[in-house]
């Protein structure tokens, strides 16, 4: 198992630094002291890797919420990586854009969850617009456990987040569902987002988006599975726009205090004006 464990880590970590490396051209100091975090992560992670005791409130997805909470004062911290690659078209250059959050999240009680995002924020290349580091804003969100995925009939949660920033005021609520069957887990949100954006929050936006994901068990530590997103934009709450979809597999260990998961991404929809990936990694501690 330990093999199997030290295999995964040091593809994620080669995944990573080789991303970060193809668009260090664009965005070089700040590459590099994301390269330096990322590797001490993986670090961390293969230490833990061969001795430690597993733990349960790990993430199987990375696009899709699970109805499992923490416990009761329990205290974990999640950093996230989404590498999102735009396609140039008519010869045009392509564009990569790195989004960060990093999470705290609290167990009130053994049903209901508090998280606070400190800082969300982004690194892009566009064409034209030179390199940019940008903070998007923080968000607290709230998810209410129902009912559990093993014990009941079907696990159910409900999930709300506000999010702040310059110029932004974002609410969204999700649904969520979820099923184990023994070394296989379903999965299912589905989501509603509005958000007010301008110097006055004169620009009103809407999004409605869902979520499919299926995981299974290999052991204890290691899980593979694929994750569906679905999602359709709704300018100033009016006229829903073409709706586009994404689809690829994941995978998720876990071991001692430590988890990390990666998912990727492949646009199957028809949108050129979306990205054509989404790879996003997250690493999880238990304090």
């Amino acid at each position: 198992m330990e093999i199997l464990c030290v295999t995964f880590i040091r593809a994620a970590l080669r995944w990573a630094l080789a991303l970060l490396g193809f668009s260090r051209r664009c965005v070089q100091g700040a590459i590099a002291r994301l390269r330096l975090r990322l590797a001490l992560v993986a670090a961390l992670t293969f230490i833990v890797c061969s001795s430690s005791p597993v733990y349960g409130t790990e993430r199987h997805f990375t696009f899709t919420y699970e109805v499992t909470t923490a416990d009761k004062g329990e205290f974990e911290l999640e950093n996230w990586v989404t590498w999102k690659l735009q396609r140039g078209r008519d010869g045009a250059a392509n564009t990569h854009e790195f989004d960060f959050r990093h999470e705290f999240e609290y167990g009130i009680t053994d049903r209901l969850q508090a998280s606070l995002y400190l800082a969300d924020w982004h690194i892009n290349d566009h064409p034209g617009g030179g390199d940019q580091v940008h903070y998007d804003g923080a968000a607290l969100e709230v998810i209410y456990r129902l009912s559990s995925p093993v014990t009941d009939f079907l696990g159910t949660a409900v999930y709300g987040e506000i999010r702040g920033g310059p110029d932004l005021v974002e609410l969204e609520g999700k649904f969520l569902l979820q099923k184990n069957f023994g070394k296989w887990i379903t999965a299912y949100n589905a989501a509603l987002e509005g958000s007010w954006v301008g110097e006055h929050l004169e620009e009103r936006e809407g999004e409605f988006a869902q979520t499919v994901a299926l995981s299974y068990e290999i052991n204890p530590r290691f899980t593979v599975g694929a994750e569906a997103l679905h999602e359709i934009d709704i300018p100033n709450w009016d006229k829903a726009e073409k709706s586009v979809v994404w689809a690829g597999p994941n995978a998720s260990v876990r071991v001692g205090h430590w988890y990390v998961t990666v998912t990727a991404l492949a646009r199957l929809s028809d949108n050129r004006d979306e990205p054509h990936v989404q790879t996003r990694l997250i690493t999880g501690f238990e304090f």
